[in-house]
């Protein structure tokens, strides 16, 4: 929806908000707010709300420190989960003192990403999400165990699917969100659940990805239980991902969609999707950004870790959904849900842009199942996997001229050197695993 200022203190009055959430995000995807009192509104939405950068992840340095932020009026919502001392929300883009936009904020360097696919006259990017989450049983403390709150399977129901009332009130949240939702349903491990909702423009979409983590989160909570979007959490299960629908547009004409082609795909779609191959291994930092993503991206469990694409087989890391015309599409299969939405859009939309600016030519399809493949016959059709663990998918980043590009040097430097730590802990730290294999063996 559209509101202006006046509508906005308007609807505080008349619904009785008491606090209002200047919701942001910072470089590893985490959800940070300023809460003002609605006293504070008028001054928020007049973009003189500051805050402290230097104590947010990836922001600036303490003698720098000194941020404002701007609220993007269309993203007010009141949380209806409070009743007493209502609460609303906005969505804020991050800026310096001087009134230029902060070069390390996510969302604005997806809105620098999007800017250059109007400047090749593309007029909006759709991106339909589908991030999967894990329901996890708490202790008395309410603090998160590692039993599972059911035992269902792919589309399963009660009393299998144990998670259906959660999952229920979830949906129902959203929608007096505003979302859209289109379906609601178990996935394949025990445990974990699946929730679409409408696609929307890119900014709107990474927006509701973040809304959506919030209201999952805090509904399992009432319900007594832990809602994780953390890619692998069991050994021996499906992995949660969160695969990505996008297509690009002019107006009202889908640009991924030619009638007179065999697939139904354009040169457009197929030059992106080219982009898209081309540079995921570089990008695969940003959309599987933590050591446990990787755990996630082996073979065996539905997870992609082929670059290659098809048409209907679900083994590559692309798959063409079979709706056509307006809803002509390409899914990217690799990102799981603890990416920042905001720079996996990004650094997506780059990838396929530069795959349509350099006309890059689109492998041939692979419509066998991948998985059972040797390495030898991955080789000769030309198959190459995703980076097997975080350390190998920050190198191919760093080398990346067109990634590193869309991050921009603020946010380069920063998350890549969060990450290196990120790495260097695990890679230093004893695991259970090892002491279980070696400590009577040696």
């Amino acid at each position: 929806m559209s509101f202006s200022k006046e509508d906005i203190l308007r609807i505080a009055k008349d619904e009785n908000v008491r606090f209002i959430r200047l919701q942001f995000t910072d470089l590893l995807g985490t959800i940070k707010n300023v809460e003002i009192p609605v006293s504070q509104l008028e001054k928020a939405l007049d973009n003189k709300m500051m805050f402290d950068g230097s104590s947010i992840e990836g922001y600036v340095r303490i003698e720098e420190s000194d941020m404002y932020l701007y609220p993007d009026l269309s993203t007010w919502v009141i949380f209806p989960w409070v009743t007493d001392s209502r609460v609303a929300r906005l969505i804020c883009d991050v800026y310096m003192p001087d009134g230029t936009p902060f070069a390390g904020d996510p969302r604005g360097i997806l809105k620098r990403c999007l800017l250059e696919a109007e400047e090749m006259g593309f007029t909006a990017m759709n991106v339909g999400p589908e991030p999967e989450f894990f329901l996890f049983r708490t202790d008395e403390k309410g603090n998160p165990t590692t039993e599972l709150n059911d035992q269902g399977g792919y589309f399963d129901l009660a009393p299998m699917d144990l998670g259906e009332n959660c999952r229920r009130e979830i949906v129902l949240t959203l929608e007096e969100m505003g979302f859209e939702v289109e379906a609601s349903h178990h996935e394949v491990a025990s445990g974990q659940h699946e929730i679409d909702f409408k696609y929307a423009d890119a900014i709107k979409a990474a927006d509701q990805i973040q809304t959506f983590k919030l209201v999952v989160k805090t509904v399992a909570r009432q319900h007594g239980l832990h809602a994780t979007f953390m890619p692998k959490p069991l050994f021996g299960m499906n992995g949660s991902g969160m695969h990505a629908h996008q297509s690009l547009f002019k107006g009202n004409e889908n640009m991924f969609y030619d009638e007179s082609d065999t697939l139904g795909l354009s040169k457009t779609a197929r030059y992106y999707m080219a982009g898209i191959l081309k540079h995921a291994r570089a990008f695969a930092a940003i959309t599987n950004p933590t050591v446990n993503s990787y755990k996630r991206l082996v073979p065996g469990y539905e997870a992609p870790c082929y670059v290659a694409w098809s048409a209907s087989n679900r083994s590559p890391m692309i798959r063409i959904p079979a709706s056509r015309g307006l809803s002509t599409r390409v899914e990217v299969r690799n990102p799981d849900p603890a990416a920042n939405p905001y720079l996996a859009l990004a650094v997506m939309l780059k990838a396929g842009l530069d795959g349509i600016k350099r006309q890059l030519d689109l492998p041939a399809p692979i419509d066998r199942n991948i998985y059972v493949m040797s390495e030898e016959e991955r080789i000769e059709e030309g198959i190459p996997s995703l980076p097997s663990d975080l350390k190998e998918a920050l190198n191919e980043m760093i080398r990346s001229h067109v990634i590193t590009e869309a991050l921009g040097e603020h946010a380069l430097a920063h998350f890549y050197e969060l990450k290196e730590i990120e790495w260097d802990i695990y890679r230093t730290q004893v695991h259970e695993w090892e002491r279980d294999q070696y400590m009577t063996l040696y």
